[in-house]
């Protein structure tokens, strides 16, 4: 198959990391014969360095037109000075992901064997189980209500609306994921205190009962949700929440999987067309020294090409040459070895 990939480095580790996975990605172009056309862009701060927009028209443009997009990372604390409309993670994130429609983040986690022993849990709960997909509503909630400040600086108010139909959607999108994992679905919210969530519960519950009722649903508070998590992970099969509940807790079970280095994300519309990105940030602290490991931006360009291309073998593949490498004992820093970026990726390549 032909398809066209729109590639954004971005800024810090990103350009190392997305450099690896392109690579992963042109080997499994030629091993499955198939031809992509990956065109590099800018955007974050390195797009504000040349030309003043973090996500220029060109870019833009270049991500409607593609396939699909893969994304490095954005921000920096170089760019911490620009107004906050302008800052990489807010005109470039959140633009892309309301310009191209992406509402349903896509974020699994789980234990690899070799790397139990790299979890901050007991081995007796990482043993009982950790393999989770956190499905977080992405275009709604508070992170794109209106953001007021009183002008004498000493008050502010955020909001946090959600419709029937937002909640409706990204519901769908966690019940039919189930469908093809182990069948649960627990709901995230905030329903004792917040009417938005009393909403988010009323909606998904109505959708459990008239289209899902094979799938089994339980409905958790966000707090007691964040306990249980460390506490008993085995659990959790499909976490489905709000916009910041999922950030909050998409990040907090990365942590438990040992490193934040491995778990990768996608950003998808209803007609497939997805962002995929590894979940971690730009660390500038450790950009350009070949130490970043690029092992969740390899396996995000595998959720490439099982949602969006339909490649399920080829995303298959990769899966496994990430599997086989770790059980080969090669780690980069992060996951307590010293193998470098570049020399990761050549390894996933070698497995293939």
């Amino acid at each position: 198959m032909k398809a066209r990939i729109a590639v954004t480095p971005g800024d810090g580790i990103g350009p190392e990391i997305v450099a690896e996975a392109v690579k992963v990605l042109k080997a499994v172009a030629d091993k499955f014969g198939h031809e992509l056309a990956l065109d590099h862009h800018l955007v974050g701060g390195a797009a504000y360095d040349d030309c003043g927009d973090c996500l220029p028209d060109a870019t833009l443009a270049a991500c409607r037109a593609a396939d699909a997009v893969l994304l490095g990372a954005v921000g920096g604390p170089k760019y911490d000075r620009l107004p906050g409309p302008q800052r990489p993670e807010k005109r470039a994130l959140l633009t892309l992901r309301k310009e191209l429609g992406l509402f349903a983040n896509l974020r699994p986690a789980k234990v690899w064997a070799p790397l139990k022993d790299a979890s901050p849990l007991k081995p007796s709960i990482v043993e009982a189980g950790l393999d989770l997909l956190v499905v977080r509503e992405l275009t709604g909630g508070v992170y794109f209500g209106r953001h007021e400040r009183a002008e004498d600086g000493l008050s502010a108010l955020d909001y946090m609306p959600y419709s029937t139909a937002e909640i409706e959607r990204i519901a769908r999108v966690a019940f039919e994921a189930a469908r093809k994992r182990r069948g649960r679905v627990t709901s995230i919210d905030k329903a004792n205190v917040l009417e938005t969530s009393r909403l988010w519960r009323e909606t998904v519950t109505r959708i459990h009962e008239a289209d899902y009722a094979d799938v089994e649903l339980d409905h958790m508070y966000v707090d007691n949700g964040a306990m249980q998590l460390v506490r008993a992970p085995q659990h959790f099969d499909v976490i489905l929440t709000e916009n910041m509940f999922g950030d909050i807790l998409s990040d907090e079970a990365s942590q438990i999987t040992g490193s934040i280095g491995m778990l990768p994300s996608a950003s998808l519309r209803s007609d497939g067309f997805g962002l995929y990105e590894p979940i971690h940030g730009s660390a500038p602290d450790i950009a350009g020294q070949d130490v970043a490991n690029p092992l969740a931006t390899i396996l995000s360009a595998a959720m490439m090409l099982r949602h969006s291309l339909g490649l399920a073998a080829e995303a298959d593949d990769i899966e496994s040459a990430v599997g086989r490498t770790l059980a080969d004992g090669v780690f980069t820093r992060d996951l307590g070895g010293t193998v470098k970026c570049s020399e990761m990726g050549q390894a996933v390549i070698e497995r293939l």
